[in-house]
């Protein structure tokens, strides 16, 4: 393929065409690259020779058989991942003065928080207190909940900490964990065990972006003698994990709460006698901690557990 140079520079490229040059560069297949975005493989090769005229460069070099990117086409590709990466970060910030300014508050939620009595009680407070804030409620996965809230996608969450510096917590709850095993592991019939009892057993993992802070505690690594934890399969939700742990992938802990809130066939919940109990918390960016709609679930948050005692 080869570019035409625009010398009259009369268009900027445009951030869908960058966006179809990072996936070409990634996938380096015409067909694989637009049947992964879903459309025409000859609208992509239009597209592309749209960005390369109006950079005047050619990005990328084509036979019968290979797709390669030129020297330019590299040497562009970092760039235009950066434009992307920071329209990515124009437009949260634009989503959450959009937010401030129209009196909506995106919540979200982990695991089984939603359903928890502190959440519905600190949720009915907002309500009582800002009836014309509108409330958006989203659920989320381990491997997002702590990027999304620290990028501002989402004003609160309801999580599990800890947490990773620059957010700040309201401790809402505390409640032990329970040891979640497959069913057919011999421990499941124990009334209770200890942390020893589960040295040799392999444990769920979680993806790379989740912070580690985070998973060391829930995994309790080490433990308390000093053993390192076995890792097994990666899991970025909760049916994700419950299903490795079914099927005798590994296991995990959880609050004492999945109990009543996830029972399935092949996951038994065992008490662990010397595990370290499990906070429930209200969290936010601390560099947003005064915006009108943090505000609100703040107080609504204070108000709650004070009616609580």
């Amino acid at each position: 393929m080869c570019a035409v140079a625009d010398p009259a520079g009369t268009a900027e490229p445009s951030l869908h065409q960058l966006r179809l040059f990072l996936t070409l560069g990634e996938e380096l297949h015409f067909g694989r690259a637009a049947a992964r975005l879903h459309m025409a493989q000859p609208t992509l090769s239009r597209q592309i020779q749209e960005l390369e005229r109006r950079l005047g460069v050619p990005l990328f070099s084509r036979d019968s058989r290979n797709v390669t990117l030129t020297d330019a086409g590299r040497a562009l590709a970092e760039e235009a991942r950066a434009t992307v990466e920071a329209m990515g970060r124009l437009r949260v910030r634009a989503d959450q003065w959009a937010r401030t300014l129209s009196g909506h508050v995106v919540v979200g939620t982990v695991g089984a928080e939603a359903a928890m009595p502190y959440t519905h009680a600190v949720l009915e407070h907002l309500r009582a207190l800002h009836p014309a804030l509108t409330v958006e409620i989203r659920a989320l996965g381990f491997a997002e909940h702590l990027a999304r809230l620290l990028s501002g996608d989402i004003d609160v969450a309801f999580l599990r900490p800890p947490v990773p510096a620059g957010v700040e917590l309201l401790e809402l709850a505390t409640e032990p964990r329970v040891a979640c095993l497959p069913a057919d592991d011999p421990l499941a019939e124990r009334p209770e065990l200890f942390l020893a009892d589960l040295g040799e057993r392999v444990f769920v993992d979680v993806p790379l972006e989740v912070p580690r802070v985070w998973w060391d505690f829930w995994a309790v690594d080490p433990r308390p003698d000093g053993r390192r934890v076995r890792y097994g399969p990666v899991v970025s939700d909760m049916e994700g994990l419950l299903h490795t742990v079914a099927t005798g992938q590994g296991m995990c802990f959880l609050p004492a709460a999945a109990r009543e809130l996830f029972p399935r066939p092949g996951v038994r919940y065992v008490d662990v006698v010397d595990l370290s109990p499990s906070v429930s918390a209200l969290g936010w960016p601390i560099e947003h901690r005064d915006r009108p709609a943090v505000r609100a679930v703040r107080e609504a948050a204070t108000a709650a557990m004070s009616a609580a005692r």
